[in-house]
């Protein structure tokens, strides 16, 4: 009987042992595919749904490298251009890794990456959504020993556009392909860092290659083929859901253009299994005239494709330099925007003492933000917490 009573203990350990051992891949697999069933609860999945949710209540405003520096500004803690001007801070903050892939202390935009993670995990501690890109330099042209090394712009930047062999040289198989490995690696170890005090990953937006519809990056259309951008976006996703980031949340955005077709979109699309949100870069360079139309056109494309494949929408990019008209909030930009259902959220570029794109308290555009900002469909962050 005693026999008896230590197998079937033996047993019972060893099935629960299994079921521990199952448990446990489960849950790193739920890390690599995110739409499994599974991943129900992953940081990346609760920030879908929350997208989702926001989207039916309003336009969540965001704003690139908010607390860094404004306009008249540089790293002061707890200052915000937008939220100087209109009382709140922006919903969603965008954030910038290039030059992380070198080893550097701070980003391409001077901002150290230990700041910038404070401010990532700050932002979604107040109840923010964080969005980042990243611009890396030419693998083929830069010169190994951090920052530009002596170079001039552009040289060995993302925007050195010398030669179409960029991204087939950094493929399996390239000639540059250990180099690049080795920058995703900097990227995966920057990313795992965002955690919060509790020990949580902070959700991300993480929005790579973007603007490949024109040719002003290296990844960009004439610079490789569709075949091989697609290649290039999937070995780059492929490496962080192999070290199970179940935390991104992928973002595809072309640049605004006025041959934006659904066709032209999904021309490099890197497939549905791969994309949680669809969007697209759209700055005004011309003529308002000009700026609606091609906005609107590819506004009204981009959403009811994302609507045909249960996709989340954003508006990624967008602005007028310095704010030249200082009625665009009211009077360009919103109209349009308005008129669509569905849109996650919109995101100005920087505020930087030479070029700025969003909102200042000194400048004459502030009056009319304050009206963007009342608008009971736009969202900034009391808004969405």
């Amino acid at each position: 009987m005693k026999k008896v009573m230590t197998v079937a203990l033996l047993m019972l350990t060893l099935s629960t042992y299994a079921q521990n051992k199952v448990k446990s891949e489960m849950k790193e697999d739920c890390c690599q595919k995110e739409q499994m069933g599974c991943c129900k609860q992953t940081p990346a999945t609760k920030l879908i749904e929350r997208l989702n949710a926001l989207a039916k209540k309003g336009v969540m405003y965001g704003h690139q490298d908010a607390p860094f520096y404004g306009l008249t500004w540089e790293w002061e803690d707890g200052r915000c251009d937008v939220k100087e001007t209109c009382g709140d801070f922006p919903a969603v903050m965008g954030f910038e890794l290039g030059g992380i892939e070198m080893g550097d202390a701070k980003n391409l935009d001077s901002v150290p990456f230990t700041r910038m993670r404070e401010e990532i995990i700050a932002h979604h501690e107040r109840g923010g959504i964080v969005t980042i890109s990243w611009h890396p330099r030419n693998p083929l042209t830069t010169i190994m020993g951090g920052g530009p090394a002596g170079q001039k712009f552009p040289e060995g930047t993302a925007w050195d556009v010398s030669s179409t062999e960029v991204v087939k040289s950094i493929l399996p198989g390239g000639q540059k392909h250990d180099k690049f490995v080795i920058w995703m690696q900097r990227v995966a170890t920057f990313l795992a860092s965002l955690k919060t005090p509790g020990g949580e990953p902070v959700p991300i937006i993480f929005r790579p290659w973007h603007e490949h519809t024109g040719s002003w990056f290296w990844w960009g259309e004439k610079l490789c083929t569709a075949e091989q951008y697609v290649a290039l976006w999937n070995m780059l996703q492929d490496y962080l859901r192999q070290q199970h980031f179940c935390n991104l949340v992928w973002a595809y955005s072309p640049g605004m253009a006025s041959d934006l077709t659904e066709a032209k979109y999904l021309e490099r699309y890197p497939g549905d299994d791969r994309i949680e949100l669809l969007g697209f870069d759209g700055y005004q360079w011309g003529t308002k005239k000009d700026f609606v139309s091609q906005f609107d056109q590819n506004l009204k494309m981009l959403t009811a494709l994302a609507k045909k494949k249960n996709k989340l929408c954003a508006i990624t990019e967008c602005g007028l330099k310095n704010l030249t008209d200082p009625t665009w909030w009211t009077s360009t930009l919103w109209p349009v925007v308005e008129k669509y259902e569905g849109v996650s959220y919109l995101l100005t570029w920087r505020n930087y003492k030479k070029e700025w794109f969003g909102p200042s308290p000194e400048q004459p555009d502030a009056s009319y933000f304050r009206e963007f900002y009342k608008s009971p469909k736009t969202l900034f962050l009391n808004e969405i917490k």
